[in-house]
């Protein structure tokens, strides 16, 4: 498999059990310094990437607010292009360079609806977002650094392609439990430990009550 030229960083912030969010999709696990962190890390990307369900769930800005630099373009995975009208993504893509991965199956009334706001719509995918082929598309836009932000299914299926060069994780001082709590990885998962990609810790960063890992794949 040839290497994407596109260099891909997974983040998120869990909790001591592996939970980004509660059932109920409370998902507040960042520190006020963890959120200065992210932002800087977000200024240094060409682009950052969600799933709708987090689209719902947080209604997030995916801007740079807590520091300086520029803000990425946003990549929304919504395979039938049903996100609300009523987000901040949405309200706010006249201002801010946003694309919206949507499948084919997408209908046609919500393909026209989307198509009123100044969004690059990319069709890739049958029956949802074929991850590979988005990839090579927003490369051939000149993108060369992604911020996967997104929930676990998103995170399952770059780790399940080995889509990814590096994980930023941090681990915030919280339990939260529940069977239908959200992992950090959803999906399948793998049958065998071995089959997990070889990831080496780069290095280890404590901001007050959170540890930040950061692991490098190798």
């Amino acid at each position: 498999m040839v290497k994407s030229k596109l260099h891909v960083i997974l983040s998120a912030a869990i909790s001591i059990d592996g939970k980004i969010a509660t059932y109920t999709g409370d998902s507040k696990l960042s520190s006020k310094e963890d959120s200065i962190r992210l932002h800087k890390l977000r200024s240094k990307v060409d682009a950052i990437l969600v799933g709708k369900n987090t689209v719902d769930r947080d209604d997030p800005l995916l801007t740079v607010r807590h520091s300086k630099g520029k803000n990425p373009i946003r990549i929304v995975l919504d395979s039938q292009g049903k996100i609300s009208q009523k987000s901040k993504i949405i309200k706010t893509c006249k201002h801010i360079p946003t694309i919206l991965a949507v499948s084919k199956q997408i209908t046609k009334k919500n393909f026209e609806l989307l198509k009123k706001h100044p969004l690059d719509i990319v069709v890739c995918g049958q029956s949802s977002v074929n991850i590979k082929s988005l990839l090579k598309q927003l490369e051939s836009q000149g993108i060369t650094s992604l911020l996967v932000e997104g929930g676990g299914t998103i995170n399952w299926e770059f780790i399940k392609l080995d889509l990814f060069d590096e994980i930023i994780i941090t681990i915030s001082p919280f339990l939260i439990g529940g069977t239908n709590a959200i992992s950090f990885v959803q999906g399948g998962g793998f049958a065998k430990i071995r089959e997990s990609p070889n990831i080496k810790l780069n290095s280890v960063r404590r901001l007050k009550n959170h540890l930040v890992l950061h692991y490098i794949k190798v």
